[in-house]
C-alpha cells in the first residue's frame, strides 16, 4: 500500500502526525528507562490507547468528544461485543462495571488502563463456568411436549439475575439447538423411511444423538473461542469498541488483521495456495491452487490435517481448535521468499513436517470477468466483485485497467449493450473509481470528497475519450457500498445508464485510510524500530456525489427497483444508530449525458412492468412474511416448531423457485476467454457454475429486458 504517504498529501493532518510520532517516541523512550517494563503488554496497549484517541481526536472527520458520556458508550460496547447473546455475564457483574463508566476517557487520555483487565478477567471467569456446566445440561432427555418459547433477539433480553437464570437461559439455548437437529433428523428419517437397507431409529435415539451433536459442535466452539481469545484478542476487541463509536467503519487492526486487509485490496497475498476447512473440530486441507507453491511440492493432499504451523525455524503453533481464518494467517506471510512449514497428519494416520516457501497467490475471484448474453440483442455482461487495486505493485492489478480490457474484449464481438453488475460489490479504491467512470463519459467531475474543516475537492476524469459510449444498465443491490455507490450515482446524475436494484444502496458515505499507530517506523531517518502497534483505519472524509447529495446513510436509490429477499434484514447504514448523517453540499459543474436514449420513458415503463410482474410481487409478499417472523419468538414446543418450519421451508423453496428462471438465459464466455479458462479443470468447473447462475437469474434478466428498451430506443433514434 501507499503506507501513509496518499493520506500525508492532506496537509491538514500534517500535525497530527508529528503529534502521534511525538506521543508514542516518548511513552516509548519512557518505558525503556524502566527494565521492569521490557516486553510488559500493559506498556503497549498504554501506548496503542495513547495514540489511538490522539488519531481520533485530531484526525477524526467528525470526532465525538472524548469525554464521560464517550466513556459510557465504550462500555457498553466492549460488554456487548464480548457477550452479545448475554449468556456470559451476570447483571451483577454489568453493575459492577459502571465504577468505569467515567474512566474509559481518562484511561485514553493517560491514566492507568484498568477497565481493560477486570472486565476481560471476569469474563474468561464467567466464560470457564458456562464451559463447566454447559455439557451436564445435554446428559438427560429434553421434553419437546412442553409450551415454552425462546428469544433469541438479545437486544430484548437482559442479562441474567443470578446464576440460576443464566443455567436457564443455556438450557433454553441447548434445548433450541437440539430440536433443531432433532427436527431434522425426524425428516430424515421419514424422507429415507422406504429406502433399502436404511435403519429407522426410534424417536429417543433421534434425540439423543440431537445432543450428542450439539455436544460435539458446542466443544468445538468453545475450544476454538478459548483458542482465540487471549488476552491480546480481548484488547482488539476493546480498542475497537473505543474506535467504533465514533464511527461503524473507523476500525483498529492488530498487525497481522492489517495484513489480511491488505490482500483483500490487492486481490494477492503470499502463501502457499491451499485452501483450508473445518471438519469436526480439525483445520484440513480442502483443495491447492494449480501452480502454487503446496501444490508444486507435492507433499499435501486434500484431507490432510494441519496439526502445526511454525515460521521457519521458530517453534510451532499447535492450531487444534483454531478457526480456519486465524490458522489461515499464521499460514500466510508478508514476504515472498519466507519459509512456512506445516505439521500434517495423513489420512492413513503418518505424521509429516513440509516445509513450503510462500509465493504469489492471485485472488482470481475477486477480479473483474465478462460474459455475453444472447437473445433479442448481444448484451455484454462484467463482474466486478470489489474495485481491487494493488497498491504495491506499478503494474499489480487494477480494476479500472481490468474493466476496461473486459470492455474491448465485449466490443470486438460487437455487443449492442452493457451490463455492470456491482451486487455485493462492497467497495475499494476509489482512484480507480474515477477512472472506471471515465470509461463512460467524456470528461468531467465523478464526486467530491470532503474533509474535516476542508472545502471539498473534486475528483475528476480527465480524459475526453469514451471507451463505451452504448446503452449502460448497472446493478446494484443492498450491499454495494462505498465505491460501488460513487460509481452508480455517477451514472445516475450524468443520466448515462440506468441503475437498477433492491430499495437502496449500502449507504457507506465515507472515506477511511490505514493510519500506522507508531508512524516513526516509517521515518527513513529512524534508526531503530519501533514494535508494531498496528493502524487504525481513520474516517477522515466524506463521499459526495455530483449533484451535491451525501452517499452515507442513504446510499443511491436506483431508477428501477427489484424486489430482494434480503430487505427485511437491518444490516444497512441507516440501520446503525452510530453512523454518520446525511448532508450535502453545493453541486459540482456538470452536463449531463447529451444520449439519444429516452431514459425517464424507459424507467417509467420498467417500473410499471416490475409492479405489475407476479414474480416480483410475491417476493414482497414473502419478505413481508419473513420480516414479521423474524421478530418473534420461537417455539420449543416440537409440533409448534416443526409447523413454523414447514411454513419457512416452504417460503424458501418457493424464494429458490422464485428466483430462478424456468428457462435460462443463452449467456457464454467471451472466445478471447476460452483459452485461460480451459487450462485447468477447476477453472472450467468454476466456469461452469458461474454461467449456470447467472443464466437463471431474474435480476440479470429483468435488467437485460430494460438493456433492450434502450438499445430499441437508441436504434429508433438513429433512424429518426
Amino acid at each position: 500500500m501507499h503506507k501513509i504517504a496518499s493520506f500525508i498529501m492532506s496537509k491538514r493532518f500534517i500535525p497530527v502526525i508529528l503529534i502521534l510520532t511525538i506521543a508514542s517516541l516518548f511513552i516509548h523512550f519512557q518505558s525503556q528507562g524502566n527494565n521492569e517494563n521490557k516486553d510488559n503488554p500493559k506498556v503497549r496497549h498504554a501506548r496503542i490507547l495513547k495514540n489511538v484517541g490522539v488519531l481520533l481526536e485530531e484526525g477524526h472527520y467528525s470526532p465525538r468528544k472524548i469525554d464521560d458520556a464517550f466513556s459510557r458508550d465504550v462500555l457498553a460496547r466492549f460488554t456487548k461485543d464480548l457477550d452479545d447473546d448475554k449468556s456470559i455475564f451476570l447483571q451483577s457483574d454489568i453493575n459492577a462495571f459502571k465504577k468505569f463508566e467515567k474512566d474509559i476517557d481518562d484511561e485514553i487520555h493517560g491514566k492507568e488502563l484498568q477497565s481493560f483487565y477486570e472486565i476481560a478477567s471476569l469474563y474468561n471467569k464467567r466464560f470457564d463456568e458456562v464451559m463447566g456446566f454447559y455439557s451436564a445440561m445435554l446428559d438427560k432427555p429434553f421434553d419437546f411436549s412442553i409450551n415454552e418459547k425462546i428469544v433469541l433477539d438479545s437486544d430484548k433480553n437482559a442479562y441474567p439475575k443470578n446464576e440460576a437464570e443464566r443455567k436457564e437461559v443455556w438450557r433454553k439455548r441447548l434445548k433450541y439447538a437440539v430440536l433443531t437437529r432433532y427436527s431434522d433428523l425426524l425428516d430424515e428419517r421419514e424422507k429415507n423411511k422406504d429406502k433399502k437397507d436404511f435403519v429407522s431409529k426410534p424417536d429417543s435415539t433421534l434425540e439423543r444423538e440431537a445432543r450428542d451433536q450439539v455436544r460435539k459442535q458446542l466443544g468445538r466452539y468453545f475450544s476454538t473461542r478459548k483458542n482465540r481469545e487471549t488476552e491480546e484478542e480481548h484488547f482488539s476487541t476493546f480498542v475497537n469498541a473505543i474506535t467504533g463509536i465514533m464511527d461503524p467503519h473507523t476500525t483498529y487492526f492488530p498487525p497481522i488483521d492489517l495484513r489480511s486487509f491488505n490482500e483483500s485490496m490487492s486481490g494477492r497475498f503470499y502463501g502457499i495456495g491451499a485452501q483450508l476447512k473445518e471438519e469436526d473440530g480439525k483445520i484440513k486441507i480442502a483443495s491447492l491452487v494449480s501452480g502454487g507453491p503446496a501444490w508444486k511440492s507435492g507433499e499435501l493432499m486434500e484431507n490432510d490435517e494441519v496439526i502445526k504451523v511454525g515460521q521457519g525455524d521458530l517453534e510451532p503453533v499447535d492450531v487444534t481448535g483454531y478457526s480456519v481464518p486465524d490458522a489461515v494467517k499464521l499460514i500466510r506471510g508478508s514476504e515472498k521468499g519466507t519459509i512456512v512449514k506445516l505439521t500434517v497428519k495423513r489420512m492413513d494416520g503418518t505424521i509429516k513436517v513440509v516445509s513450503l516457501v510462500r509465493d504469489d497467490i492471485k485472488l482470481e475471484d475477486t477480479y473483474a470477468k465478462s460474459a455475453i448474453i444472447n437473445g433479442d440483442y448481444k448484451i455484454g455482461y462484467i463482474y466486478l466483485p470489489e474495485f481491487y487495486a494493488d497498491f504495491e505493485r506499478p503494474n499489480g492489478p487494477r480494476c479500472a485497467v481490468d474493466v476496461a480490457r473486459e470492455i474491448e474484449k465485449l466490443k470486438a464481438e460487437k455487443i449492442d449493450g452493457i451490463i455492470l453488475d456491482l451486487r455485493g460489490n462492497g467497495g475499494g479504491s476509489l482512484y480507480d473509481v474515477v477512472q472506471m467512470a471515465g470509461l463512460f463519459i467524456e470528461d468531467g467531475p465523478i464526486c467530491q470528497v470532503k474533509g474535516r474543516d476542508e472545502r471539498p475537492n473534486i475528483l475528476r476524469d480527465k480524459d475526453k475519450n469514451v471507451q463505451y459510449d452504448g446503452p449502460l444498465a448497472v446493478m446494484v443491490d443492498q450491499t454495494s457500498a462505498s465505491a460501488s455507490e460513487i460509481f452508480a450515482a455517477a451514472i445516475q446524475d450524468y443520466k448515462r445508464g440506468v441503475v437498477i436494484g433492491s430499495s437502496s444502496t449500502y449507504g457507506k458515505g465515507t472515506v477511511q485510510r490505514n493510519i500506522p499507530l507508531n508512524p516513526e517506523n516509517d521515518n527513513i531517518f529512524s534508526a531503530k524500530k519501533t514494535e508494531d502497534l498496528g493502524s487504525v483505519k481513520l474516517t477522515l472524509q466524506k463521499f459526495y456525489r455530483i449533484n451535491g447529495g451525501a452517499t452515507q446513510l442513504k446510499g443511491v436509490t436506483p431508477d428501477i427497483v427489484l424486489p430482494d429477499r434480503y430487505e427485511y434484514l437491518k444490516f444497512r447504514e441507516k440501520d446503525n444508530p452510530l453512523s454518520l448523517k446525511w448532508d450535502e453540499i453545493n453541486r459540482a459543474d456538470y452536463r449531463s449525458w447529451n444520449s439519444m436514449i429516452n431514459t425517464d420513458a424507459i424507467v417509467q415503463m420498467s417500473r410499471d412492468e416490475v409492479n405489475k410482474n407476479e414474480t416480483f410481487n410475491k417476493i414482497r409478499a414473502n419478505v413481508s412474511w419473513l420480516e414479521k417472523y423474524n421478530d418473534k419468538e420461537y417455539s420449543l414446543q416440537l409440533s409448534a416448531y416443526r409447523e413454523d418450519q414447514k411454513k419457512v421451508k416452504s417460503l424458501i423453496r418457493e424464494f429458490d423457485e422464485l428466483y430462478k428462471l424456468q428457462k435460462g438465459m443463452n449467456i457464454v464466455n467471451i472466445p478471447a476467454d476460452t483459452a485461460n479458462i480451459n487450462s485447468a479443470a477447476d477453472k472450467v468447473d468454476k466456469n461452469k457454475q458461474w454461467l449456470k447462475n447467472r443464466s437463471t437469474d431474474i435480476f440479470i434478466d429483468e435488467t437485460v429486458r430494460v438493456l433492450n428498451r434502450m438499445i430499441v430506443s437508441k436504434n429508433t433514434a438513429k433512424k429518426d
